[in-house]
């Protein structure tokens, strides 16, 4: 599969640091920030590269060159006139340059995924677009992309939408796997792409959001790819300080989901939220003192941070998934305004006993991801490639203690509840305290 990477940005923010190389040439650790993004994608077959250029463009083409000295072959598309970030792409259309399906990246982030995966995720969509999407620390001023139950796109919301009370932290991490058709509509006007429009006075340039991928909202052509792997921008200083002490430390390479990935597993209610029963109510949802602190910490931890709870309500008819799904949003919303953020979140929905009005009958089963069983951990360790023994479950009661060690995971038990010799911790920041601080 072809892949076109877009390195002609100025990096104005981080050029106090560099001013005298583009963003793409920015060394990590004394390698260009582009270099390793694309031995990343050579070490896993990636190697017919298309280079968009523009800003010192002579610069990364010396560099680089053919591509040969990294065993992978390097095109370039030169800007003499800035196209906008996609103008680059419906040229190419035009001239031929793009078929099929591609991988398209920007040069000015660090990461490491595995490709495959993602590539593998978006032919089984059969979609025209796939979007790598992740939370992030800052979901209240980040845009944000909300999908259906498929994980097709319903909206794109930029940070400056009006967006609903309560969200999933899912955010637009810059990497896509694209099929050229969706660029067709655009081609027709190609030539005009770089000129100027004596009606506006301005030159014509194409959106890649605004103009290409924001259209198929909706569509059932654009997916959702969500993963915890390692993608960030590095255009501030304060970023790319950030970023070399993540690459330092081993963070970047060890999310990659080729790699095993450990976990802390995580009950909702009585660990997460305040325990009051069976929660129906979205206004009964208030999290613990201390749960966003340690949450957070898990998150800079390595570890990830992954809910598994029972929700009997859904099969007694007391809650809609929907319903359920809002408590949620809710959840990630709360946690996301102070920092933190979750992985994933798995729910039983089903309930072994019948009787009660009003009651769900096709989830009124008795399955195999109900805790104590350990279903949503082993359904988790599938998704995310987790090594179960080198993570813990912890949670408030004995299921939660069940499920972990049915799993093979270690456990942490909150309060008091005499259930065998567990860890027992206090609060789910007491156990951040003792384990990973």
């Amino acid at each position: 599969m072809k892949v076109v990477i877009m390195a002609g940005g100025r990096g104005t923010r981080i050029s106090q640091l560099f001013p005298d190389i583009p963003k793409p040439l920015i060394p990590i650790d004394g390698v260009p920030v582009l270099e390793r993004e694309i031995i990343s994608l050579r070490d896993q077959g990636f190697t017919d590269l298309i280079l968009t250029v523009s800003y010192k463009a002579d610069q990364i083409i010396n560099y680089f060159g053919d591509g040969k000295k990294l065993g992978v072959k390097i095109d370039y598309f030169v800007e003499d006139t800035p196209l906008g970030n996609a103008g680059a792409l419906v040229k190419m259309r035009a001239e031929g340059k793009l078929e099929g399906d591609f991988l398209l990246l920007n040069a000015d982030s660090i990461f490491d995924i595995d490709f495959n995966r993602l590539v593998n995720y978006h032919k089984e969509k059969n979609g025209l677009v796939t979007l790598f999407t992740h939370p992030n620390s800052h979901p209240h001023d980040s845009g944000l992309i909300i999908a259906d139950k498929d994980e097709g796109v319903e909206q794109w919301l930029t940070k400056e939408d009006k967006r609903p009370q309560w969200y999933k932290n899912r955010v637009n991490a810059g990497l896509h796997v694209l099929n050229a058709s969706v660029l067709d509509e655009l081609v027709k006007d190609a030539e005009k792409i770089g000129t100027v429009d004596e009606a506006i006075g301005k030159t014509i340039k194409i959106d890649l959001d605004r103009q290409i991928l924001k259209p198929l909202c909706g569509s059932g052509r654009m997916y959702c790819y969500d993963s915890p792997e390692y993608v960030k921008d590095m255009g501030t200083p304060e970023r790319y300080e950030a970023v070399c002490k993540d690459f330092n430390n081993g963070t970047v390479q060890a999310k990659n989901l080729k790699n095993k990935q450990k976990a802390i597993f995580l009950d909702r209610d009585g660990t997460i939220n305040k325990y009051v029963g069976f929660l129906r109510n979205i206004d009964d949802f208030e999290l613990l003192p201390g749960v966003a602190e340690a949450v957070k910490t898990i998150n800079a931890s390595g570890y990830l941070a992954i809910v598994a709870t029972n929700q009997p309500v859904v099969a007694r008819g007391e809650v809609t998934i929907d319903q359920l799904d809002e408590i949620h949003n809710k959840m990630e919303t709360l946690l996301g305004q102070e920092g933190a953020y979750l992985d994933a979140i798995y729910f039983c929905p089903h309930h072994p006993d019948k009787g009660f009005k009003g009651e769900v009958p096709e989830l009124k089963i008795d399955c195999d991801c109900r805790k104590p069983k350990p279903g949503m951990l082993l359904k988790a360790a599938q998704d995310f490639n987790i090594d179960l023994s080198s993570s813990w479950m912890i949670g408030d009661g004995k299921h939660d203690i069940g499920a972990g060690k049915n799993a093979g995971c270690h456990t942490a038990l909150i309060g008091n509840e005499d259930f065998g010799q567990e860890m027992s911790v206090d609060s789910l920041l007491d156990f951040v305290d003792k384990i990973i601080r």
